[in-house]
């Protein structure tokens, strides 16, 4: 009896282990795990320090002005080939060629000097940066959509937890003295590793949100439809039949979508400040390490650029998850919220400028890293609350690609050495009166839109009043006067 009830409980396990390997269950969970591996990089906190310190002995001019800009330059450049590969070879691939291209740049890094060879490895690295987008996209393709947005939201906080888990581990190295520069490359290639077997045994994908859709896929609704099916039955099946369209089908039908969709002036406001914003804040990001090492060198202070990334990430969440239970009609006063608070975000960027003190440039930086999360997070709100999953992925693609193409014109002007070549102060001065530019244009345009409103409300208001007493032949006197 014993016996028969082992063999029972066996089956049964097994039974549920292959009823959690066919659902959404385990390839979110192999997802998550990749996402966490790959992220965890504690040595990013510290490239500025550990690119001019006695490992690689280079300039922070050179750095600046002659290694940096070539991320810059070959993210544009294979940006979009990437974006359609991705989906014509259904994301896996893409997901594995992405973490070996990771651990290629950590190997790089570690082991090659010279300017020539750190410009190499910035464009392994920008290639790693342009899979990104199949990361998020492999989700859509293997998992159910009434599943989506919760499998969405696991990925991206194992993402966060990643990078936030690597600037403490990072920090507490650094600080304590436990491991030089090298060995945490060594770790990092290690944690990259287990990434890489993890994404080898994700399920490969049957369809693609372009080139290999699936016959019944609904083109109407939106993003936040997905909720809606959540109680209800399978909004489809991997199993569907696969319809595979030519490279020139899929290329008509985005450029159709794009024109629609950019058609709506609300959508075009909110990209607009996207991709301003969005270029203003990498170019920001990317060259922080450089002017915290100018406020304070890194010989002379122990540095805890670790510790602010992984507070800047939690703040940042924390704002990002918060606006979530805000009721504001973000139609109405959007524009004016995204005015104002990139007007602080100036504010954050010039106060990091000209402080002396390298903790008011550590809690500028927060103030503005914060600030972007809670408005990038109100901008895609109200952007895919009004379209279909295929065109958000659509309108997130060129956004992005129209931020990188002013990333790249600032940086080719202001940064490149072969252009002005700035320092890093004259550098930032330009970030802050960049984002001053944006905060005046969107103020502007927010109070117009809110007179606007209010105008049209009172305008409706009259319309709606019942006619005046003197019109009407209720008054005695008035039938009197008539009457004479």
């Amino acid at each position: 009896m014993k016996l028969c009830g082992d063999n029972l409980f066996g089956s049964v396990r097994m039974e549920a282990l292959k009823r959690w390997r066919a659902g959404w269950g385990y390839p979110t969970t192999l997802l998550c795990i990749y996402g966490f591996f790959s992220t965890v990089k504690p040595i990013e906190p510290f490239l500025i320090p550990y690119l001019t310190g006695p490992d690689k002995n280079l300039t922070v001019e050179k750095v600046t002005n002659e290694i940096f800009p070539v991320w810059t330059y070959s993210y544009l450049a294979v940006l979009v080939p990437v974006f359609l590969l991705t989906d014509w070879l259904r994301y896996k691939p893409v997901v594995v060629f992405q973490c070996i291209n990771l651990f290629v740049t950590t190997a790089m890094l570690l082991w090659l000097q010279g300017v020539a060879a750190m410009q190499a490895m910035q464009f392994a690295y920008a290639v790693v940066t342009a899979s990104e987008v199949a990361y998020f996209s492999y989700i859509y393709s293997i998992v159910e959509l009434k599943h989506y947005r919760k499998a969405t939201s696991y990925c991206r906080s194992v993402q966060l937890l990643g990078y936030t888990m690597g600037s403490v581990l990072g920090q507490l190295l650094v600080s304590f003295n436990l491991m030089s520069y090298n060995n945490i490359l060594v770790l990092t290639l290690v944690l990259i590793s287990i990434a890489l077997v993890t994404s080898l045994f994700l399920p490969m994908p049957q369809r693609s949100m372009f080139f290999h859709r699936s016959q019944e896929r609904h083109e109407t609704g939106n993003v936040e439809e997905m909720d809606a099916q959540g109680d209800g039955e399978m909004a489809e099946s991997p199993e569907e039949p696969v319809r595979t369209r030519s490279c020139s089908q899929v290329l008509i039908q985005l450029w159709r979508d794009f024109i629609q969709c950019y058609s709506t002036r609300e959508l075009l406001y909110w990209s607009v400040w996207w991709a301003l914003a969005t270029c203003g804040y990498n170019q920001t990001t990317n060259y922080v390490q450089v002017l915290w090492q100018h406020v304070e060198p890194s010989q002379n202070f122990t540095v805890y650029n670790g510790g602010v990334e992984a507070v800047s990430n939690l703040f940042g969440a924390a704002t990002a998850y918060g606006i979530g239970f805000t009721q504001v009609d973000w139609a109405q006063w959007g524009e004016l919220a995204l005015g104002s608070f990139s007007g602080l975000g100036a504010a954050a960027l010039f106060t990091m400028t000209f402080t002396a003190n390298i903790w008011a440039c550590y809690a500028g930086y927060i103030v503005f890293k914060c600030l972007y999360m809670l408005l990038i997070t109100i901008a895609m709100f109200q952007i895919a609350t009004e379209l279909s999953m295929e065109r958000y992925a659509l309108i997130f693609g060129a956004n992005n690609f129209g931020a990188l193409v002013l990333q790249t014109i600032i940086t080719s002007v202001v940064v490149d050495g072969r252009g002005l070549g700035l320092g890093i102060i004259p550098q930032f001065i330009t970030y802050g009166s960049y984002f001053s530019a944006i905060a005046v244009i969107f103020f502007l345009r927010g109070v117009y839109t809110i007179m606007r409103v209010r105008q049209s409300h009172r305008d409706s208001t009259t319309a709606e009043e019942p006619p005046s007493l003197k019109d009407s032949d209720t008054c005695p006197e008035q039938r009197l006067s008539r009457r004479n």
